[in-house]
């Protein structure tokens, strides 16, 4: 390993503990990935997700796109310079930050995740929004769009490991638009996603539990 390298493992897991001890939702030791090196974890093979569908198995972000460890950048936010109130709960999706906020509607709950973003300003849609769907195990196919630009991708992708919406998704007001689960963990923390918000499969889990429908939403 180089120096770098152990350098910016050590910057990563310290400040995982950080947030950690700050009581900031992580993903388990046992993702294939880091996704802030796209080094294997425990020996994983690298490039590659087993069995992975088209925009799950093949990262989809910008080379040229910053993908700092923006881990450290992470702060907690107040829900009030946001939202008027907190009815039926809220969610901040944080595009600079790639974070997502939530809070519950009592105000008790407050969660931050790590969160993919749209690959290009084309691509990302910003503004307020709701949850109209949730779904436990989604099917997934390509927007008309997607399937223009890459047209050997299949047209529907049943629930499983090779759908690139993860194990749950929530569905927004916004066609086509979701939070979702990935099961490319190399997405998290990048400019990776065709207009979506992804999270770990742990976390969309834990926000799907946390929210209802009517949820209110807010993507800057």
């Amino acid at each position: 390993m180089s120096r770098s390298s152990a350098i910016n493992r050590r910057a990563f897991l310290g400040s995982a503990a950080a947030l950690g001890a700050a009581g900031l939702a992580m993903p388990s030791l046992a993702q294939q990935y880091d996704p802030y090196t796209g080094q294997p974890i425990h020996g994983g093979a690298p490039g590659a997700v087993p069995g992975a569908a088209p925009d799950a198995g093949q990262v989809q972000y910008d080379p040229n796109a910053d993908s700092r460890h923006n881990i450290s950048s992470f702060s907690a936010q107040s829900w009030q310079p946001h939202f008027e109130t907190l009815t039926n709960g809220a969610i901040l999706c944080d595009l600079t930050s790639r974070a997502v906020h939530f809070w519950s509607e009592d105000g008790g709950t407050y969660r931050v995740y790590p969160s993919s973003i749209p690959v290009s300003e084309d691509l990302t849609r910003t503004g307020r929004t709701e949850i109209i769907k949730k779904v436990e195990g989604p099917s997934w196919s390509p927007t008309p769009d997607m399937k223009a630009r890459n047209p050997e991708w299949p047209d529907f992708v049943g629930p499983g490991p090779d759908n690139p919406l993860g194990t749950h998704a929530l569905w927004l007001s916004w066609q086509y638009y979701r939070i979702h689960g990935t099961h490319d963990t190399r997405k998290i923390g990048r400019k990776s996603s065709n207009g979506c918000i992804g999270l770990y499969n742990e976390h969309i889990k834990e926000l799907f539990g946390l929210t209802k429908i009517g949820t209110q939403v807010l993507v800057i």
